[in-house]
């Protein structure tokens, strides 16, 4: 079996290539396509991956001493009000909460401003949430479905400011990866 030169190969199958130009927004699109697959592909490293054990220990915690504790003709107005357990979660949480907002005013760039006041919009509706349910606990003594309810708008807002923090972090790669690149 005879084999063709590079040369014949081009010869014989001349008119059936394509040689046609790529469009002029072609590598623009092809960057777009390789930064796109790039920040799916790194997984960023979660921060506070030991609180959820901690929260879902916290409710075990308070389910059990909502079971065992006397009902009180005290008048319950924040979850810190229902046990001591309770207290130190609610502790445990404003303070995550604090920790993560400091950190999200400390990342603040013009790039991501919107995203900052869209959150600190977002959280003020979680608070007044909370608010309302505070006021559903003193009237329902200790109902743990307000109590959960508490833990689970807790959560939330730490939930929301970690998955902010998470989108700020890749925006400021893909502006580090862009200006590498330029």
């Amino acid at each position: 079996m005879k084999k063709d030169s590079i040369e014949q190969l081009f010869d014989r199958l001349e008119g059936q290539l394509q040689v046609a130009e790529p469009s002029s927004d072609h590598k623009a699109r092809f960057l777009e396509k390789l930064q796109s697959t790039q920040v799916q592909e790194e997984k960023p490293v979660r921060k506070l991956n030991w609180w959820k054990p901690l929260a879902v220990a916290a409710s075990i915690a308070l389910v059990f001493m909502i079971t065992l504790s006397p009902k009180g003709d005290t008048e319950i107005r924040e979850l810190a009000d229902v046990s001591p357990e309770m207290e130190q979660t609610q502790t445990f949480f404003t303070q995550t909460i604090e920790r993560e907002l400091f950190e999200l005013q400390q990342q603040t760039t013009p790039e991501t401003q919107a995203i900052v006041d869209d959150t600190i919009k977002r959280l003020d509706k979680l608070e007044t949430a909370y608010d309302e349910l505070k006021d559903d606990l003193a009237e329902s003594g200790q109902d743990k479905r307000v109590i959960y309810a508490m833990i689970n708008n807790f959560q939330n807002r730490i939930d929301l400011l970690q998955q902010v923090l998470e989108h700020i972090d890749a925006i400021k790669n893909l502006n580090d990866l862009h200006s590498s690149t330029i």
